[in-house]
């Protein structure tokens, strides 16, 4: 099959950086260009990325230009789809701009996450969604934005779906213990990390509130309705490099066994599973047995096959709750900057390919 050629905009931040590795040998995308803001267009790519990730950057991208974040210059590249990893304060209006322009973006910043007509999308929980699209589309346009949830949501809302299919929830209370990196290289000054922990991330419990709500509910009748979940979030900034680890506390509709949870969520699989897409892990939730585990760094770059590493969700700790007749408590773990931003919008994007869709 002929590949789709793609652009990351905010290519030289820390999720922009992993795209630009994850697409380096992707079979179905070829990057043909890298943006960026208007400081750094015109320079190579190499000499401006001051890269983060393990290993070298990617030849291809080494040397090219860094093109701005234009609907007219992403068109010369010949480009159909826009990654977009760029700071939340000039998104919204930059990712509007290209869709109207009848350009694919795949975004996993905020702007749009709750939008009416804009899907918020982890493939295997609510790939439906994307019918939400239509209403993007409407007249004949080509162009339209799809989300991917906060990184923190993203593994939370990966480890409800199969519970919430089983056994249905009336509840979630939740505690996370997230890594630098999603505040980005600069984000958490040394001296305010180390030795400590900081109980606040500005906005972030209220988006893993609603966020969850609408990816678990439904699209119908034309409208998203979010799902009938009060959702509790409280959240810290640790000093761990990558992978946010959560306590979860579930209030199921009937009861269950621990082991009847753990069963669940090893079989779960979704539409990327059952499509076999490149980037899909073979088993999106993988249940350790340990009293200890999972670790962020034994457990953050889980899954397989290769491409698929960082892309598992790791659960541990499964048992019952005395405080809720029908309460489950558990670990999550999973990759912030992989499942939680850029590895979860590239599959996302090879669903939109194997649905026909781009």
């Amino acid at each position: 099959m002929e590949r789709t050629k793609v652009v990351v905009c905010g290519a030289t931040g820390m999720v922009g950086q992993i795209y630009v590795a994850m697409l380096s040998d992707h079979p179905w995308f070829e990057l043909v260009g890298v943006a960026a803001s208007e400081r750094s267009a015109g320079k190579q790519y190499g000499d401006v990325a001051r890269w983060y990730i393990q290993g070298d950057i990617p030849a291809r991208a080494r040397n090219m230009t860094i093109l701005p974040c234009t609907a007219d210059a992403i068109a010369a590249t010949g480009a159909t789809l826009v990654f977009s990893a760029l700071p939340s304060d000039v998104a919204g209006p930059v990712e509007r701009s290209l869709a109207d322009a009848g350009v694919a973006v795949v975004a996993d910043t905020a702007s749009h996450r709750m939008d009416a007509d804009v899907p918020l999308i982890v493939p295997e929980v609510n790939a439906d969604h994307l019918e939400a699209l239509s209403l993007q589309r409407k007249g004949g346009k080509r162009g339209f934005i799809v989300t991917g949830p906060n990184c923190s949501t993203a593994g939370l809302v990966l480890s409800l779906k199969p519970l919430q299919l089983a056994f249905g929830i009336r509840r979630v209370i939740v505690v996370t213990m997230q890594a630098l990196s999603g505040a980005g290289y600069a984000g958490v000054p040394s001296m305010a990390i180390i030795d400590n922990l900081i109980p606040y991330i500005k906005g972030e419990e209220e988006k893993m509130e609603c966020e969850t709500q609408k990816m678990l509910g439904s699209w119908m009748d034309g409208a998203f309705q979010p799902a009938n979940i009060p959702v509790s979030a409280s959240c810290n900034r640790v000093a761990v490099l990558d992978g946010h680890t959560e306590s979860v506390l579930v209030e199921l509709d009937r009861p269950a066994s621990p082991e009847e949870v753990e069963s669940v969520m090893r079989s779960f699989q979704g539409e990327p599973q059952r499509l076999h897409l490149p980037t899909a892990p073979d088993h999106p939730i993988l249940v350790r047995s340990e009293s200890d585990r999972p670790q962020p760094r034994l457990d953050r770059l889980a899954g397989e096959p290769a491409r698929a590493r960082g892309m598992a969700a790791v659960v541990g700790r499964v048992r019952s709750d005395p405080a809720f007749a029908t309460g489950i408590k558990y670990t999550v773990l999973s990759h912030n900057t992989i499942r939680g931003a850029a590895g979860n919008a590239v599959l996302t994007a090879e669903l939109l390919a194997a649905k026909d869709l781009l």
